[in-house]
């Protein structure tokens, strides 16, 4: 039982690190609100800083069934701390107004002070590298001081590189972008308005953009990470290896339970079993290891989940995937009963009678 347990904790935690790398590249577009993502043709994922001219905001407000158009900038600077130390941070600059991409999981301050001059959202997770950990604290960034006016909790970036928050005029200051150009334009569309309609009528009216729905966006952002990296092919590989290691763990168990019980096994073949009934035994026995083996890797793999949920790759175990394990769980250990099946129908029942 120990061996099973241990090779489905493997399979369910290299994969729910697979799914929170997914999950974790994936924030800043799953928190923002809007239908459409309008960006620079090319972009391969929301941390491209790929510039579009803000004067086309105009042109895709006036298509027809965009309810509002808003603005994003991006991209990075450095973060000096009163020690005069720097560190790279990723400023998000948006409209507060519009309420597209705020800082969430807010532990202290208020979203619209960032609306104040010089105010910025960060998160505690970097108080150390950004020297701060409460609110009023002071620094730099690209020579303007700022302050901290909002904290918040969990907002991790999966680059290590901390996120800063700010109005989108400070932003571009923050950036060193002039004014006029925007990173991404978030676009909401009327209820009653024909997504893929919209979609062409924006491609058409603007030169050099892709549209894509949020959905798109973030799968095309999860992608680029995932496998284009080769970040999420290591992960990938390692869920894959728990896969075989597991099933190599559980077949060489349930063999060794079989053979260190073939006199019983060729007693019953003795007696008039039939191969049928001893199929019945194996696969039961394999069943049942199964059962309890899943039930003691989910409580296990629970208590990995509420451990890792607050550093930088957090596991993220799913319902879907809680499914998924149990299917592949009662898959290995079925496959695996096959080879101790193998030994006992090869049993001589004679053998009974040696003993």
């Amino acid at each position: 039982m120990v061996g099973i347990v241990f090779s489905i904790v493997l399979v369910m935690v290299q994969m729910g690190l697979y799914l929170g790398f997914g999950d974790m590249v994936t924030k800043m577009i799953s928190h923002a609100s809007g239908d459409l993502w309008v960006v620079r043709d090319g972009t391969k994922c929301f941390e491209d800083p790929s510039l579009l001219t803000a004067d086309s905001q105009n042109t895709i407000a006036g298509v027809a069934g965009v309810a509002s158009v808003s603005t994003l900038l991006i991209g990075f600077s450095d973060w000096r701390l009163p020690s005069g130390e720097l560190t790279p941070v990723f400023i998000v600059g948006s409209n507060l107004k519009d309420k597209t991409l705020e800082p969430w999981n807010v532990i202290a301050g208020s979203k619209d002070s960032l609306a104040d001059r010089d105010s910025v959202a960060v998160d505690l997770t970097y108080k150390d590298r950004l020297g701060v950990s409460k609110l009023g604290d002071a620094a730099n960034i690209r020579g303007r001081k700022v302050k901290v006016a909002v904290l918040t909790s969990g907002i991790r970036s999966f680059t290590t590189t901390p996120y800063v928050f700010s109005d989108l005029e400070a932003a571009q200051g923050y950036i060193g972008i002039p004014k006029g150009l925007a990173s991404y334009f978030v676009v909401k569309l009327k209820p009653d308005a024909d997504v893929e309609k919209v979609r062409r009528d924006i491609t058409t009216a603007v030169p050099k953009v892709e549209v894509l729905t949020a959905a798109q966006f973030a799968e095309r952002s999860r992608a680029f990470w995932l496998f284009s990296t080769g970040a999420g092919a290591a992960l990938f590989g390692g869920a894959l290896l728990g896969v075989i290691v597991g099933t190599v763990i559980v077949a060489q168990t349930l063999y060794s339970s079989t053979k260190d019980h073939l006199d019983e096994f060729a007693t019953l073949r003795a007696i008039g079993s039939s191969k049928g009934y001893i199929f019945t035994v194996i696969i039961y026995q394999a069943l049942v290891n199964a059962i309890v083996g899943f039930c003691l890797a989910a409580f296990i793999g629970a208590a990995v989940v509420y451990v890792t949920h607050e550093s930088a790759l957090p596991v993220v175990i799913t319902p879907l995937l809680m499914v998924g394990i149990f299917a592949l769980t009662v898959a290995m250990c079925v496959a695996s009963a096959m080879a101790a099946i193998i030994r006992v129908i090869r049993i001589d029942p004679v053998m009974v009678f040696t003993r």
